[in-house]
């Protein structure tokens, strides 16, 4: 075989060669491909779903970081830090309460008050708080709207100041988002790129899901359902690198004399919301954002939302509601419609 026949059979042989060389780095690559871990437990009184593509499960990181949540936001924890503010004790505040107190003044401030971790006293005295009272009168909520309101507490030389002693903290509306971005941003220094992080329905998410598609979260039907067992879906989202928070009163509430009480109190009035939305569902950069802006909005009513949601492009919303006939109606806003499954 001459020197130009080898030529012209190595150069026939090199592109197989480079398909074969391509086709095992292929395989290789799948064969070896990070598996995604799943870990669920209970923290803050509900479940958390987490799954994230990782070699080895990070389950007992995760927990010591959900546990430092805990510790600073849980009005259940007696040892907390917000347990000692709400009991007046001199307690320095450590960073994961400044971060939230901070946000939710925000957010009060761009919601004119809707937002308000002051107004527990009023959420405990209708039942759905941390502490129950047996009964409520107008004179007994004009007697705690004295103390209630974001403008009477404030920070000073790294601790909680009060207008009035007896103002106390809730940051429920809140606390679950913030937890959410706590994982979130642990897996993300690990170098974690796809990542879904859930607890008690608030959400964040990056990158794919091991489909290798966007993931897909569901919104669910707001039809009353106290025992938390219905989770029939009103539609999909396929969302990536954003969180997600649903606010609502189709599951915390009571009847009493034939009238429903839900959970979301208004802080002005001091009474139950009793606006047309039903579901509150908003999208952001950040989960506690999401937390917060879902449940003010269940505050303000539908055209108020609205009103806000123009003010701020950086926030998606996607509202169920029932109008003038009783029957379920949907508004979102513009830019959500891409990620609604068809």
């Amino acid at each position: 075989m001459t020197n130009q026949d080898r030529k012209k059979k190595l150069k026939w042989q090199l592109p197989f060669l480079a398909l074969l060389i391509i086709g095992t780095i292929y395989i290789i690559k799948n064969h070896h491909e990070t598996p995604y871990q799943k870990n669920e437990g209970m923290i803050f009184g509900t479940i958390y779903h987490l799954t994230y593509q990782c070699d080895s499960s990070l389950q007992n990181e995760i927990v010591s970081e959900l546990q430092k949540v805990d510790h600073s936001l849980s009005p259940f924890n007696k040892e907390s830090i917000i347990t000692r503010v709400n009991n007046n004790d001199s307690v320095l505040l450590d960073s994961m309460f400044l971060d939230v107190f901070n946000l939710a003044k925000e957010i009060s401030k761009n919601t004119d008050g809707a937002f308000d971790i002051t107004v527990a006293p009023l959420v405990n005295a209708w039942g759905f708080g941390f502490k129950n009272t047996d009964s409520i009168s107008q004179n007994a909520i004009d007697s705690m709207l004295q103390f209630v309101g974001f403008n009477k507490v404030w920070i000073e030389n790294g601790k909680i100041k009060k207008q009035d002693s007896r103002t106390i903290l809730d940051c429920s509306a809140i606390a679950k988002g913030y937890g959410t971005d706590v994982v979130a941003r642990l897996l993300e220094k690990k170098g974690i790129q796809n990542y879904m992080v859930e607890i008690g329905g608030e959400i964040a998410v990056k990158g794919i899901s091991p489909s290798k598609k966007r993931w897909r979260i569901g919104v669910n039907k707001p039809t009353d359902d106290s025992t938390n067992t219905n989770n029939e879906i009103q539609t999909i989202l396929n969302i990536s690198d954003i969180a997600m928070a649903t606010s609502g009163n189709y599951r915390n509430f009571y009847y009493k004399d034939g009238k429903k009480y839900a959970h979301t109190i208004d802080p002005k009035t001091g009474y139950p919301v009793q606006h047309s939305i039903l579901s509150s569902t908003v999208l952001a950069k950040d989960c506690a954002t999401a937390d917060a802006y879902a449940t003010a909005f269940m505050v303000l009513g539908l055209e108020k939302a609205k009103l806000i949601l123009d003010k701020h492009p950086e926030i998606q919303a996607y509202f169920i509601y029932a109008d003038e006939n009783g029957k379920n109606q949907i508004y979102f806003t513009p830019k959500l419609e891409q990620m609604i499954q068809k």
